[in-house]
Formats: C-alpha cells, structure tokens, sequence
C-alpha cells in the first residue's frame, strides 16, 4: 500500500536523503514545523515503512575498492528451489553490495565491488564455484560512475 504524503511530508524525506545526520530541529526549520511536530512527523514516517534506516555512505576509492562490476548471471534452473538456494548463497559473499531478480536474458544482476584484478579473479572464481545452479557468468566492468543516486524522486 502506498501511503499519501502531503507537501510537509515530501520535504522532509527530500532533507532526510540529502542529510540525514541533521538534527530534528534542524530539520523542522527546513519544513516548517516545531521541532517536537517534526519528531512526530519523522516517527509515523518510520513506523509506516516510508524510512527504513539510516546510514553513511563510503567513498569505495578512498577505501581501496578501485574498480566495480555488473555481473549477469544465469541461473540452470529456475525452480523456486534453484531461486532461493541462489538468493541464499550470494547473501555471505561481501563484495556483492546488490543482487537484483531480473525479467530478461538473465535470472541475476549483481553490482560487486572489488580492490583489483587480482581480487575480481578470485572473486569470480568464488561466484562460480560457491553460487548453485550458476550456468553462466558475463562481467562487465564499470569505468566510471556518471551518476550515483541513493535517494528516491519525491
């Protein structure tokens, strides 16, 4: 169900993705509330699913993951069975920082970050021989990032 949210609503969450270390009476003054109504305002927001956590975003460069993949894979099998055992096993490998179910030519995109040639050898060598049912992997590099949007278009 998708909740309504009026013009206060949406200004707050927009605050909220482009900072949201600010404190909330800082936030009630970019909206227009008091700091305890914007407390209340920002509490439904979270109860009602619309904020799921909060967190810091790393620069991957500054901490050595150079270089970023888009990894298809291809699944033998696409039972529910083959899906979840899939799903299961790509939660434990830390370098894959998404995994997306897709329609299409492949059953998997994941986006893996890797330090550098040698540890994106490995770590295909590891989502081959880890991963069940893979039946082809096709990597593609990324070179660089245009854009990196975190927050959603309110």
């Amino acid at each position: 169900m998708v909740l309504q949210l009026d013009a206060v609503d949406r200004k707050l969450l927009m605050a909220l993705q482009l900072d949201s270390r600010r404190s909330v009476q800082i936030l009630g003054d970019l909206v227009g509330l008091s700091a305890s109504a914007c407390h209340r305002r920002l509490k439904l927001l979270e109860d009602e699913g619309m904020v799921e956590g909060y967190r810091a975003v790393l620069n991957a460069g500054r901490l050595g993951y150079t270089m970023q993949f888009f990894i298809e894979v291809g699944l033998t099998s696409q039972s529910e069975a083959a899906l979840d055992a899939f799903e299961a096993a790509v939660q434990d490998i830390p370098e894959v920082l998404e995994c997306h179910l897709m329609a299409g030519q492949s059953d998997y995109i994941l986006r893996v970050v890797c330090r550098g040639h040698e540890d994106f050898e490995q770590l295909h060598r590891r989502l081959s021989a880890k991963l069940p049912g893979v039946a082809r992997i096709h990597s593609n590099m990324s070179i660089r990032t245009v854009k990196a949007r975190t927050g959603l278009p309110l």
